[in-house]
């Protein structure tokens, strides 16, 4: 708990006032945050991402810190697999930061473990403001009634790919084109460029196939927790990005380890890739190469599936301070300028007050283009059980594995069917 003892030498009164500073140490030591004799309370926060969102977040913790000057917030960020081991490490000796950048995948895991304030009480005390978010997002961190998490940004998958690289192949991207397309695309790519591979292997996406899941009545999770998909659906998904890549057509799995930390798209391997389309904020910063983003394939020329996901900011349950912690989520949420320096760094501003204030340009314009572009075909989020990012990482690691040459398809699916399934319960 990261209490503190001390020694009392003195006795009577002296003695007292000891005891007493000692309990009040002992008392602000949970939960990470702590307060001082002139009144001063301290924070701290803790996110993931790159070297630039740590730069622009830390602009935004000094306009919070002069406007609100009793509260001090310490600071510290990771990439995305080194943030969660920490905050798994921190939050087992009691210890987790006092407000944190958290998604929509992991609110009921740590929800059910008690680890997350419910900050419905600090907005009912005024703390925090629930009004004036967008499309509905407001009610994005409510689990079960509990409020764990406030959306700071959203954003949607998309297909990342070389305009120039595609339009060198006689390829046209247009909403409505179907995966046969999309594949077709990626050797037409390879053939007519043969530096650049058609796509990088995304088959362990989980949220991609998520996608393909829902085009065709199904999806990755059911609404009882469970896997929604068999054995056979995934020895599919994965047999046919690996026919792909056996035809040399997609980035192989040692180049695509080797580009790391960089997408093989942003290390210029691939003509196109899928992910979350604010990481053309990042991609841009890591490739002169200019990318444009585009619709994701469908099965029956309509359906993509998609939905909107958020990145949260949660308070830890054990936060001595759950007032200051609500304080600061509610200025990074609605305060207009930090919505002038985040961009759409963490996806498009959840609250209108942001929204407005920040005037998209160069590849955050591209981003609020897409986004208008499928605001249409949006539907509402799957479910993400307890045991969602164990089934996610092993979802990634074992076709990683298979995309390597280390594992069979068949003992592929088996293990990650046993792994799953026994994050999820079943």
């Amino acid at each position: 708990m990261g209490a503190r003892r001390g020694t009392t030498r003195a006795r009577g009164v002296r003695a007292a006032a000891a005891a007493l500073a000692a309990l009040g140490l002992l008392a602000t030591g949970c939960g990470g945050g702590s307060g001082s004799g002139d009144g001063k309370v301290t924070i701290r926060y803790s996110w993931w991402g790159a070297k630039d969102r740590a730069e622009l977040i830390q602009k935004t913790v000094e306009m919070f810190e002069k406007e609100h000057p009793n509260i001090k917030v310490k600071t510290d960020f990771s990439e995305y697999t080194d943030f969660w081991s920490k905050f798994n490490t921190q939050a087992a000796g009691g210890n987790a930061p006092d407000v944190f950048q958290n998604s929509y995948a992991f609110l009921r895991k740590y929800g059910d473990k008690n680890l997350l304030l419910d900050l419905n009480g600090q907005a009912k005390a005024g703390n925090l403001s629930l009004k004036g978010f967008r499309d509905g997002l407001e009610k994005a961190g409510d689990i079960d009634g509990k409020l764990l998490g406030v959306p700071v940004g959203a954003n949607t998958f998309a297909l990342f790919y070389n305009p120039d690289a595609y339009r060198k192949a006689g390829v046209t991207v247009e909403a409505g084109w179907t995966w046969d397309d999309f594949f077709a695309a990626a050797e037409k790519v390879r053939k007519s460029d043969d530096t650049l591979y058609g796509a990088s292997d995304n088959a362990n996406v989980m949220y991609l196939y998520d996608l393909y899941l829902r085009q065709n009545g199904k999806a990755f999770f059911t609404k009882d927790g469970k896997l929604g998909f068999t054995e056979d659906d995934l020895t599919k998904w994965w047999g046919r990005w690996q026919q792909h890549a056996k035809a040399d057509e997609l980035v192989p799995g040692k180049k695509s380890e080797q580009a790391k930390p960089k997408a093989s798209i942003s290390a210029d391997l691939s003509a196109s890739e899928f992910t979350w389309d604010n990481f053309l904020v990042r991609f841009a910063a890591e490739t002169k190469t200019s990318l444009d983003l585009g619709p994701i394939p469908t099965t029956d020329g309509k359906r993509t599936g998609q939905y909107l996901s958020s990145l949260m900011l949660s308070g830890s349950a054990r936060t001595q301070h759950p007032k200051e912690v609500a304080q600061f989520i509610d200025f990074m949420t609605h305060d207009p300028e930090v919505g002038k320096v985040m961009g759409y760094n963490r996806g498009i501003p959840a609250t209108t007050s942001q929204y407005d204030a920040y005037e998209p340009q160069g590849v955050d314009a591209k981003i609020a283009a897409y986004e208008k572009s499928v605001s249409a075909q949006l539907e509402p989020i799957t479910p993400h059980p307890a045991g969602a990012d164990v089934a996610e990482a092993a979802f990634l690691r074992i076709y990683t594995q298979v995309a390597l040459g280390q594992t069979s398809m068949g003992k592929a699916v088996d293990q990650f069917f046993n792994e799953a399934d026994s994050a999820l319960g079943s």
